[in-house]
């Protein structure tokens, strides 16, 4: 039976289930990947597993996101994660390394092996003919613990590319096109495979920014061939013996399919304040703009920064541009300097900060309130940036070195016309500037077992979930409206970030970006509360703490009209009933502060998809359904997948 090559990558690493959409299988996980952000708990939770060492082919965690050190508590995060390495067997990556999902492409990254990620963008190794999901960072402690994957299997969406990207266009147009036409819920509970004969028009790279953002389309996962493009790149790291070739079986069927012209593609740009807010950069042209921001793990590759530079040589960026350049590995960090682009970036004004995320996650990089900041970042989402009332745009580099030399957000076709600029024809180097020196191998299992994990003050204890109650007697506590992210249920920044190791403290932060009073009035009701959501809940990030900390608080259910998939997985793993209102007109009729009833929770989960919900405040009942399989009734029965994991390891 021919294949495509989502449907083969699955096949190889199917270890229980059947490939029909929809049915929970499990999956062998080959490598994970973790990142400081959301590391700390995973490394907290093989702690509370009682893992002994690393049983995945490889795990990496990278110091990515927590760079800045205005106190001790990042570095002492730093430390933590470092000791836990030597620990468990992970490698590990030094801060200033680059972030994640390039830097793993470049020296870890495999075609044809699965990797899962308590990050959501991993979904960019794809890129490479790679399975790669990101996810809730229990599911990347259990794979560690040598636990598959499990998840609904998803639909196969076959998007085939023709033509050629014409100049000034680049990937990035590709994947704001996909947003514009599809929006950040058309990807859900899909596979997002990209195939035809567009597709070898397209460098690893090129590929890597759009599987990125394929987590922006809401997609499990987004996967590429693995062609002579990869074999390329993996020849330019030095590990071309890891290359094989894969692809889809020429007579493949798929579930969805869609088909995108590359010759039409024109500089796009999302506006404020959603991934899929996309429209022509002419439509916005003029606009004012007061910063510009070229890196992050949706644009990471040499060719991203090299373009910019070339088209900024020789000029000045506007007097009124803050003009940021955050390099996302020190390997392309160097290879841009050896081209002469850091000199060219330099000169033209920009200032150059160090290889990680920085701005992308607000550690750093915050814009004035008032004023645009254009960036080739993955998401936008309000307060993201760490400026609460923010206005971010997302584009391509073209577009943002345009717009940085104008102060003006510009079409750069148009500002190739004005200022006489070709389109640049860059010569970018066959060998990559291979740096392994800031890659920390793991240590050996007998040494490995006599480390000790490092923990300073601001790093807590997981905290202790007790089983979910029979009966569930509890008061609407917040309702929210469509597409709320988990960015606005446990923010980014620098000013909630530095306590993702200190659950305590972090849950003051939640919902903050929504209502600051919630957790002040969350410890008003000991017995617990309940959110109820629109569609799309939990879109975006794959924090868990998004979970933890209103769990922390009380939480116990939320009811929504849909939910993003990552998240509806962390609430399951942390013991918090996720429901789907069976009619959506519901939603409509529970106000804030309405006392819900949910009666002999143990047989409602167990014996089906549907769950009565009784208002007692207006005397009305609702029908709800939940998604979940047998195991996961079992693990939200027993607070969640800790304590169920811990008895059974034991």
């Amino acid at each position: 039976m021919a294949r495509n090559l989502a449907q083969k990558l699955i096949e190889r690493h199917l270890v229980s289930g059947n490939m029909v959409p929809g049915e929970e299988i499990g999956l062998e996980v080959d490598q994970t990947l973790t990142q400081d952000a959301t590391g700390t708990l995973v490394m907290q939770e093989l702690e509370a597993l009682g893992l002994d060492r690393v049983r995945t082919e490889a795990s990496v965690q990278y110091v990515d996101h927590n760079l800045l050190q205005a106190d001790e508590k990042n570095a002492e995060d730093h430390l933590f994660l470092h000791s836990a390495c030597r620990r468990y067997g992970l490698w590990f990556s030094k801060s200033g390394n680059g972030v994640s999902h390039p830097t793993h492409m470049q020296r870890f990254g495999i075609p044809g092996k699965t990797m899962i990620g308590s990050d959501s963008h991993t979904c960019a190794a794809g890129s490479l003919g790679m399975l790669a999901i990101g996810v809730g960072g229990l599911e990347v402690a259990m794979a560690i613990a040598g636990r598959p994957l499990h998840l609904r299997m998803p639909d196969v969406w076959g998007v085939r590319l023709t033509g050629e990207l014409p100049a000034w266009s680049s990937a990035k147009d590709v994947i704001l096109e996909m947003l514009r036409r599809h929006g950040v819920k058309g990807g859900l509970n899909r596979i997002v495979e990209y195939h035809g004969p567009g597709v070898e028009t397209l460098s690893a790279m090129d590929r890597h920014v759009i599987a990125n953002m394929g987590a922006e389309l809401g997609a499990t996962a987004t996967v590429f061939p693995a062609d002579d493009a990869v074999r390329a790149f993996l020849r330019s790291e030095d590990r071309e013996h890891d290359f094989v070739e894969l692809g889809a079986d020429p007579d493949a069927a798929y579930d969805v399919t869609d088909e995108l012209d590359l010759t039409t593609v024109e500089p796009l740009i999302a506006k404020p304040s959603a991934p899929d807010n996309v429209v022509p950069v002419r439509e916005v042209a003029g606009t004012e703009t007061s910063q510009v921001v070229i890196g992050s793990s949706a644009n990471p590759g040499l060719r991203d920064f090299a373009v910019a530079a070339a088209m900024v040589k020789g000029r000045q960026t506007d007097a009124s541009v803050s003009f940021d350049v955050n390099p996302s590995s020190r390997q392309i960090f160097s290879d841009l300097t050896k081209m002469g682009a850091t000199f060219d970036l330099i000169a033209a004004g920009a200032r150059i900060h160090q290889a990680g995320c920085m701005g992308c996650i607000g550690m750093g990089q915050a814009p004035a309130v008032g004023h645009n900041s254009l960036r080739t970042f993955p998401r936008n989402f309000p307060g993201r940036s760490g400026t609460r009332e923010d206005s971010v745009w997302l584009c391509s580099p073209e577009t943002a070195a345009a717009s940085a030399l104008t102060g003006v957000i510009s079409d750069p076709r148009d500002v190739a016309d004005e200022l006489d600029i070709e389109y640049p024809k860059l010569e970018l180097p066959e060998r990559s500037s291979v740096n392994t020196a800031m890659l920390v191998p793991p240590l050996p299992p007998e040494q490995a077992a006599q480390e000790e994990l490092v923990k300073g003050p601001n790093i807590s204890a997981l905290p202790d979930f007790p089983p979910l109650p029979d009966r569930i007697e509890a008061p609407v506590l917040l309702k929210v409206g469509d597409d709320l992210s988990t960015d606005e249920i446990s923010p980014a920044g620098a000013r909630a970030l530095p306590y993702r190791s200190n659950v305590p403290k972090l849950a003051e932060f939640t919902f903050d970006q929504v209502d600051q009073s919630y957790p002040e009035r969350a410890r008003e009701h000991p017995e617990g509360h309940i959110v109820i959501g629109g569609e799309n809940y939990g879109q975006g990030s794959s924090r868990e703490h998004a979970a933890i900390t209103p769990r922390h608080l009380g939480l116990r259910a939320v009811l929504a009209k849909s939910f993003a998939r990552i998240h509806w997985q962390n609430l399951a793993n942390f013991g918090i009933v996720a429901l789907e209102f069976a009619d959506r007109g519901d939603y409509d009729r529970i106000d804030a502060d309405d006392v819900l009833v949910l009666e002999d929770l143990p047989g409602a989960l167990r014996a089906g998809p549907e769950v009565a919900v009784r208002n007692d405040t207006k005397g009305e009942r609702y029908r709800l359904r939940h998604r979940l399989s047998t195991r996961q009734v079992e693990a939200v029965l027993a607070g969640g997948q800790i304590p169920m994991l811990a008895k059974q390891l034991t």
